[in-house]
């Protein structure tokens, strides 16, 4: 059994041109309508199983906090039904439910009771949420005099005092310094592995990817993408690239994973090869060794001065390495003719832990990225294999210099410890 259940839930709301619309409307007990509807939900369903996190991007007014309101019960659909089998805790806009009147202490005892805990255990939990948000002596100040941060931190402390079985996020940790958001991103991630059910809006790809195993897109009320998060993003990169100019979208299987692209066409990506240095393909490379990514365009468009691009994602989505010809200094401002033919060749050494990476490649239309001629995400794979160089673990082998000094006896001059190196 599921532990939230979403089926076709609907949202809407009403506003007035001016309060005489409203009075009419309200003196004729709504037999004149001067109201106009503003559907903000449309059809959405969802399900989440325990231990699951579903990241939630979109454009702002796009639905996403709305639908994160009817998980937590503070708003109720129009239509559809809703089921939620656990405690759902929430964080949405900061200070809602604090007062600022109360103290920090104050107001992190009226969380738990809100929470349903029994009074005997509030005291400890509230010396617990001290200690976490880090507030020290303003947690007993008014929360009148707090920054926004400050807030943010008691918000988080208290609503995650006690894991819950459904943690819903909606951008409140945006706001807060780094050194918290990543201690709030920890407490997040043992709760998943504790088997919490996440539900977070951000507009963080590198949130989404680390936090979530599942994302979906809502666009104008309406869930239109829900899958992988790397997938999912990918596809909402493109979106977001098609506001700036009317660009066709299009995802499709290849090379065993989702492939998304993106563009207008003027200039299009005709092949992409991984090479060695000898000019013959591979999909197996060692750590260290320099594969060739090779590009051939078209161009459609001779009034164009292309900028071609590479990035390089682990198997996680993580951006590992990106540059372009704008970067590196390279002009490409051949007299092209429609038809005509070029490559790019991107000389790259691996210096990458072992396992499996995809390159994104893309033309645009001048150094600023401000449109995207031809833009492929995840356009090809290649492995790395950590055999030439065996002594490291993790992304990629930086070069280490370690010294070791052996303690003195005592008395002796430590200036004469003899002093061992090992580089790296």
């Amino acid at each position: 059994m599921p532990l939230i259940s979403i089926r076709n839930i609907t949202k809407k709301y009403h506003t007035f041109n001016s309060d005489w619309d409203r009075f009419i409307e309200a003196i004729t007990s709504g037999k004149v309508k001067r109201r106009q509807e503003h559907w903000i939900l449309k059809g959405i369903s969802l399900e989440a199983e325990a231990g699951e996190s579903i990241g939630i991007i979109g454009y702002n007014g796009a639905g996403k906090s709305t639908l994160l309101k009817i998980v937590l019960g503070v708003s109720t659909p129009d239509t559809g039904t809703v089921s939620i089998n656990g405690r759902v805790a929430g964080l949405l806009e900061l200070g809602v439910g604090f007062h600022p009147e109360f103290t920090g202490r104050e107001n992190a005892v009226i969380s738990c009771q809100l929470l349903g805990l029994d009074p005997a255990e509030i005291p400890p939990l509230v010396e617990e949420i001290k200690a976490f948000s880090e507030l020290h002596e303003y947690f007993d100040e008014p929360m009148r005099t707090y920054s926004t941060g400050m807030a943010m931190r008691l918000a988080f402390s208290a609503s995650t005092v006690v894991r819950p079985e459904i943690l819903v996020v909606d951008e409140a940790l945006s706001v807060g310094d780094a050194y918290f958001q990543h201690k709030s991103m920890a407490r997040i991630r043992r709760f998943r592995e504790a088997g919490t059910t996440l539900f977070l809006v951000s507009h963080d790809p590198t949130a989404i990817k680390s936090l979530c195993d599942r994302a979906v897109i809502l666009e104008d009320g309406v869930m239109i993408r829900d899958g992988r998060p790397d997938e999912v993003l990918d596809y909402y990169q493109a979106m977001v690239n098609r506001r700036k100019k009317d660009e066709e979208i299009r995802q499709f299987q290849g090379d065993g994973v989702l492939v998304t692209r993106s563009g207008d066409a003027r200039m299009q990506i005709a092949s992409i090869e991984v090479l060695d240095m000898e000019g013959r393909p591979g999909r197996v490379f060692k750590t260290g060794e320099t594969a060739r990514i090779r590009q051939t365009i078209i161009c459609n468009d001779p009034s164009v001065r292309p900028n071609v691009g590479i990035l390089i994602r682990d198997r996680l989505g993580n951006h590992v390495y990106g540059t372009n010809t704008n970067l590196k200094k390279i002009v490409i401002d051949d007299e092209f003719q429609v038809g005509s033919r070029f490559h790019v060749d991107f000389d790259v050494q691996l210096l990458l832990g072992g396992g499996t990476y995809n390159v994104t490649v893309a033309v645009v239309d001048d150094a600023l990225h401000s449109s995207h001629l031809d833009w492929i995400d995840q356009a090809i794979v290649f492995q790395v294999m950590p055999e030439s160089i065996p002594d490291f673990a993790g992304l990629t082998p930086l070069r280490t210099s370690i010294s070791y000094s052996p303690g003195a006896a005592p008395g002796a001059d430590v200036e004469e410890a003899a002093v061992a190196e090992v580089h790296a």
